[in-house]
């Protein structure tokens, strides 16, 4: 027969949420129907497979806002539910942007991205892994119901010596998170809009540093001050500027050492 190792961590976390689970159902004074409701509703969550997505828009913030708030560095957001492994490698050619566009006649206005990665102390992170996606014009995530191949808007990429990296891509737009299952019938509970402002997603990845998830979020999206999920933080709102035919934007992003 084999013997299952007990684990300390498992076991103090769970005693710490049990203490204030008991604190909070006497608080919130449930009867035994209410709790039987939510039993029966968390159930349908998992099974429509919605609960990465409950716990992104609804939990995570709050994790990442309690770890992170007081520490230097640029602030985590959410990773969000539709962000998926293996995507493609954009070339960083010198004096050239990126490109993360799969289709010639992609749909949305034309936008530069430029970042420069850091440390604490402002010295540039030279090959920096950077990994970006976003929404395309329909408001769809590639591979996520989306028309577009399955990588468009996606792909990572290093910066250069100096930290530096630039993107040609397309203007992320608002969109709402997914209604049609218990997430939206939590929505309806709450009397809560489903809306998130436009914003990219970056995950910047450097040998000595704290892997860096957060997004990018821009001045004057009707959404930024009621994101459904809590997401934008002040430091990562950037100025969306129309140059005439196409936007640019830019932001400086701070890692931490590990």
């Amino acid at each position: 027969m084999n013997e299952t190792k007990k684990n300390e961590r498992v076991e103090e976390v769970f005693g710490l949420f049990l203490k204030h689970m008991k604190t909070f159902l006497k608080e919130a004074n449930l009867n035994h129907e209410e709790y039987t409701n939510f039993v029966n509703w968390a159930d349908r969550l998992g099974r429509s497979g919605e609960l990465p997505l409950y716990a992104d828009v609804f939990l995570e913030t709050h994790v990442l806002q309690a770890m992170y708030t007081d520490k230097p560095g640029t602030q985590p957001s959410l990773l969000g539910p539709f962000f998926i492994e293996g995507s493609p490698y954009l070339e960083n050619t010198p004096g050239k942007p990126i490109v993360n566009t799969m289709r010639a006649d992609e749909p949305g206005e034309t936008l530069y991205f430029s970042g420069r990665v850091q440390n604490l102390k402002g010295q540039p992170l030279a090959n920096t892994k950077v990994e970006l996606w976003h929404n395309d014009n329909s408001r769809k995530y590639s591979s996520f119901d989306s028309d577009a191949p399955p990588y468009n808007l996606r792909g990572h990429f290093y910066t250069d010596k100096n930290g530096d990296f630039e993107v040609k891509t397309i203007a992320p737009i608002p969109y709402s998170i997914p209604t049609e299952g218990p997430t939206g019938e939590f929505l309806e509970y709450m009397d809560q809009h489903s809306m998130r402002p436009a914003h990219l997603h970056l995950m910047f990845e450097a040998e000595g540093y704290e892997t860096l998830i957060t997004q990018v979020f821009f001045e004057g999206d009707p959404w930024l001050e009621n994101d459904v999920a809590e997401g934008v933080r002040e430091e990562l709102v950037t100025t969306l500027h129309d140059k005439g035919g196409h936007k640019e934007a830019e932001l400086a992003f701070e890692m931490r050492p590990e």
